[in-house]
């Protein structure tokens, strides 16, 4: 779970109740240091505002069946927004992360941070309107957006390869807050898609996982201890700029020589793809002028089983190994979870790097990291920036 400054007891146990789904109150006395009379106290303050609600009775031991709760998934609501490269989403949630309302838009060239603000608020009102909400019963909002970032100011600094040139220290936050009026958090995307799927994935109680996120660029997050590791500086990218190939390319003239992006991305591969169509490579997008193949045709392509562009995805895969191997014998996590527009593309991409990265771990197959493309996949990075805005979350 997310860290949280200084909770309150009472937020204590609502994360607890919360991450477990029913607890009793002997469950909770095993983990706070409470009276059995003072746990009471606080569990009959919490049902009378409606934070929690009895949800049933548990098995007995001997006797009396204890009294279950859970959090009151209908105490408030939040938002959770998703900003992208290649599109942008929004989700309303009930407080059990339950999706209630989700839309999505194309970032092209006219998507101006303006005109992303105006759509995210319409939506939001209209999610409102339909479920007979309004802005008083939302705890807030929720962003996680391609960095680098300033989580401080809530403001998106310099990211690169945005279709539109506008994205420059946008103080997104405070746009929306204005627009909403509702509190607004923000951190960098790969870091909420984690904090979703550790959510998700909850049950099996990992608590040191990386993820991945492969598209535009790389993407990365770690977390260590059940706890997002956080660097320095906003170091979302930072993974694309691993060597693996000295004096190799670099991704559009910039960056690391030979860095992973330059391999692994959705630009290098529509760029080898154009380069083998040019040299008269046979594939069904040879009727296309190269200029026009991009991602959308490519996985249509590779759908349709066509074998320059498998090859070139198979490519993209065994490098996408090749850096996941590297982070693995670095980091060792217990879970690697592989996401974004590369990975889904198809099975191949993942299975591919996989086993590629198995076959470079070091100790394998006495240490071996259980790999998955998580539960909430496309939905990840949204619900992710849910969960973090519920669980910094002071609690009323």
């Amino acid at each position: 779970m997310m860290p949280h400054s200084n909770p309150s007891i009472k937020k204590q146990v609502y994360d607890r109740i919360s991450y477990l789904g029913t607890a009793s109150k002997a469950d909770l006395l095993n983990v706070f240091p409470l009276t059995s009379s003072s746990m009471t106290r606080l569990l009959d303050e919490m049902t009378t505002q409606q934070l929690i609600v009895v949800s049933g009775l548990g098995s007995s031991t001997g006797g009396r069946k204890p009294i279950l709760f859970q959090t009151n998934p209908q105490y408030r609501y939040i938002f959770g927004l998703e900003i992208s490269r290649i599109y942008s989403s929004l989700g309303l949630y009930d407080m059990h992360l339950n999706p209630l309302s989700m839309t999505r838009w194309e970032m092209d060239r006219s998507m101006s941070p303006e005109l992303l603000a105006t759509h995210v608020t319409n939506s939001a009102k209209e999610f409102l309107s339909e479920h007979g909400l309004s802005s008083k019963d939302v705890l807030g909002m929720g962003i996680g957006a391609v960095g680098p970032l300033d989580q401080s100011k809530g403001m998106i600094l310099e990211p690169e390869y945005f279709p539109s040139a506008s994205w420059s220290h946008v103080p997104i936050c405070g746009m929306l807050e204005e627009r909403l009026h509702i509190p607004v958090k923000l951190d960098n995307g790969a870091n909420t898609a984690l904090i979703g799927e550790h959510w998700a994935l909850r049950n099996q109680n990992y608590q040191h996982i990386l993820y991945v996120h492969a598209g535009v660029t790389i993407r990365s997050a770690m977390m260590s201890g059940g706890q997002i590791v956080r660097g320095a500086v906003d170091t979302e990218g930072a993974v694309g700029q691993m060597i693996i190939q000295t004096n190799g390319p670099r991704l559009h003239g910039k960056g690391n020589y030979g860095a992973l992006e330059a391999f692994v991305s959705v630009p290098s591969l529509e760029e080898r793809v154009r380069t083998q169509l040019k040299i008269g490579r046979s594939s069904v997008l040879a009727e296309i002028p190269a200029e026009r193949v991009n991602f959308a045709t490519l996985t249509e392509a590779l759908v349709l089983g066509d074998t320059l562009v498998k090859e070139q995805f198979a490519e993209t895969a065994a490098y996408l190994g090749i850096g996941l191997a590297n982070l693995i014998n670095a980091l060792h996590p217990e879970c690697v979870i592989l996401g974004g527009p590369l990975v889904g593309a198809h099975q191949l991409v993942f299975e591919t790097s996989v086993e590629v990265a198995k076959k470079n771990t070091y100790h394998y197959p006495e240490y071996s990291p259980v790999f998955t493309q998580g539960r909430l996949k496309e939905e990840a990075l949204a619900t992710g920036a849910a969960v973090m805005l519920l669980h910094e979350w002071e609690g009323d």
